[in-house]
C-alpha cells in the first residue's frame, strides 16, 4: 500500500494557518491555527494560539502556548508557560516554566521545574519536579513522586511572602502512590507504600504501607499504618 506523504505548515512572523493533517509544523512569531491539528513532529516559538486540539508525536514549546482544546502527545518539552484548556495525555513531559491544564493530566514521566496547575487529576507514572512556584492538582495519583523545592535568592523569598502565588509550594487534596518523597507540600491525605515527608510539609492524614518518615520540621495531623 502507498504511504501517503503529509504537507509541513511552516508559519513565521505575524499569521494564521488551517487546521489539518501535516508531517512537520513549525511556527516562528505570533502565530495562530484554527481548527484540530495533527503532526507528526510540532515545534512552536515565539507566542502561539491554537483554538482547537492538538495531536503531536513530538512537541517542542518556546515561549507562550495557548490551546483551547486537548492534546495528545508523545514526547513533550516546554520551556516557557503552556496553557491547555482541556485535559492532555502524553508519554512524556519535560517543563521548564509554568503549565496549566483545566481537567485531568496524564502522563508517563513528567519531570522539570516551575510550576504548574491541574483543575483534575494528574495522573503520572514517574514524577520528578523541583518548585519554583506552585504547584496545584485536585488530587495526584503517581507510581514514584519527588518534590523539592528550589532554593531562592533573598527577593525571591521576599515576593513570596508578600504573593502566595509566588511561594513554592505543592497543594492538593489527596496524592496516592507507591513511592511518595515530598518538601514543601500541603494535603488533606497522603498515602502510599514508602512515604517521606520532608521539610514545610502540612498534611492532615497520612497512611502508609510498608515505611514512613516525617522530618521535624513537617505537620502532620495523623499517621496510620496500613495493610499488612
Amino acid at each position: 500500500m502507498e504511504q501517503v506523504q503529509l504537507p509541513d505548515l511552516i508559519i513565521n512572523g505575524v499569521s494564521d494557518g488551517a487546521g489539518g493533517s501535516y508531517d512537520s509544523v513549525r511556527i516562528d512569531g505570533v502565530g495562530k491555527v484554527i481548527g484540530p491539528l495533527v503532526a507528526r513532529i510540532f515545534r512552536g516559538n515565539g507566542h502561539i494560539r491554537l483554538r482547537s486540539d492538538l495531536t503531536a508525536g513530538q512537541m517542542e514549546c518556546n515561549g507562550t502556548m495557548n490551546i483551547k482544546g486537548y492534546l495528545q502527545v508523545g514526547e513533550m518539552k516546554v520551556d516557557g508557560m503552556l496553557s491547555i484548556r482541556e485535559g492532555m495525555r502524553g508519554e512524556s513531559c519535560t517543563l521548564n516554566g509554568l503549565m496549566s491544564v483545566k481537567g485531568n493530566c496524564e502522563i508517563e514521566d513528567f519531570a522539570g521545574e516551575g510550576g504548574f496547575t491541574v483543575g483534575g487529576l494528574l495522573s503520572a507514572g514517574h514524577m520528578n519536579f523541583e518548585l519554583h512556584g506552585q504547584g496545584k492538582a485536585n488530587e495526584i495519583g503517581v507510581e514514584s513522586l519527588i518534590i523539592r523545592q528550589a532554593n531562592k535568592g533573598a527577593w525571591s523569598k521576599l515576593w513570596s511572602g508578600i504573593i502566595p502565588k509566588f511561594r513554592s509550594e505543592l497543594s492538593a487534596r489527596m496524592i496516592e502512590g507507591d513511592y511518595i518523597d515530598l518538601e514543601s507540600t500541603t494535603a488533606d491525605i497522603v498515602r502510599g507504600n514508602v512515604v517521606i515527608i520532608g521539610q514545610g510539609c502540612s498534611i492532615g492524614r497520612v497512611e502508609y504501607r510498608s515505611q514512613l518518615t516525617i522530618h521535624h520540621g513537617a505537620r502532620v495531623g495523623k499517621e496510620e499504618k496500613i495493610g499488612d
